[in-house]
């Protein structure tokens, strides 16, 4: 079985997207190549690329960016060399592994692809609650403390630590896992007829406001909105918080999963793995 014929079938198995405005697709080596093994991993990191070759697997399907850019050429896109991407290329060459990113087609899973790995990670399978908002996944768990919750997901998650808004002894229930807190993402920006203001960070803090929920998990952040009303809110002596996982730690279960129904898809001889990435950051 070749890269592509893999890969045919795990786009067969999601839903159908707008191929022509996708990031997902092959990032390096050769489709036509005979596939000796999968490997899943959230990024194609070094330690990632060389574990993949250990394992005698050519076939490296991935979540995030391999060249360091938004759009995701299989390449170094603009006017200055990279020489971090050349010697890249460079160990994929001699390894002999082909990357294809899988992100869009994963995320208009139904459910999630990702998200539905994050909640397995969690346990919160039957902690569900309905909200109506976009990548907005509600949960109603036992209480715990801010505190306690910091340590389940630092345990959860396989962190080195992580940052937290919050008092660490007020008790939560209602957790949210949110989208990133970028400008313009998941929601248009606009002002309605009567000058009020709508994004995707402004929904979030009404859900709070009106204590449908005590806390947010979100993917990328940014501190000025959502973040500096939870630590304002927190200082009056409201039980809200919020726990930044990081974007590559919080969807990595999703690429754990992948392992999971990818092995479904291809011959049994074909061996399906999953590579965890270390967490980027270091805590002192």
């Amino acid at each position: 079985m070749t890269h592509q014929e893999v890969i045919q079938r795990i786009i067969a198995y999601h839903p159908p997207i707008d191929e022509k405005n996708t990031c997902d697709g092959f990032k390096a080596g050769n489709p036509s190549d005979v596939c000796t093994g999968i490997v899943t991993a959230i990024v194609p990191t070094v330690e990632v690329i060389q574990k993949t070759k250990e394992l005698g697997a050519n076939l490296l399907i991935v979540h995030e960016p391999t060249f360091y850019m938004t759009p995701d050429y299989p390449d170094w896109h603009t006017d200055f060399t990279n020489s971090v991407v050349e010697e890249k290329k460079a160990m994929l060459q001699e390894a002999g592994i082909t990357i294809w990113r899988d992100h869009d087609h994963m995320h208009a899973n139904q459910p999630d692809s990702i998200f539905t790995g994050v909640i397995r990670r969690l346990g919160w399978e039957d902690y569900r609650m309905d909200v109506e908002l976009p990548l907005f996944f509600g949960f109603e768990i036992p209480k715990m403390t801010v505190e306690e919750m910091n340590s389940f997901l630092q345990e959860k998650f396989h962190l080195n630590g992580l940052r937290y808004i919050g008092n660490p002894s007020d008790e939560i229930s209602r957790i949210a896992i949110i989208g990133h807190l970028c400008p313009g993402m998941f929601m248009e920006e606009s002002e309605d007829a009567k000058g009020n203001y709508h994004d995707y960070a402004t929904s979030i803090i009404r859900e709070l406001e009106e204590d449908r929920f005590d806390a947010v998990i979100p993917g990328e952040v940014i501190e000025w909105n959502l973040l500096s009303y939870i630590r304002d809110a927190a200082a009056m002596g409201r039980n809200k918080a919020c726990f930044n996982i990081g974007h590559f730690s919080l969807e990595e279960p999703g690429m754990e999963y992948a392992a999971e129904w990818i092995r479904e898809l291809v011959p049994q001889e074909l061996p399906v793995h999953y590579v965890r990435v270390e967490e980027m950051y270091h805590f002192h």
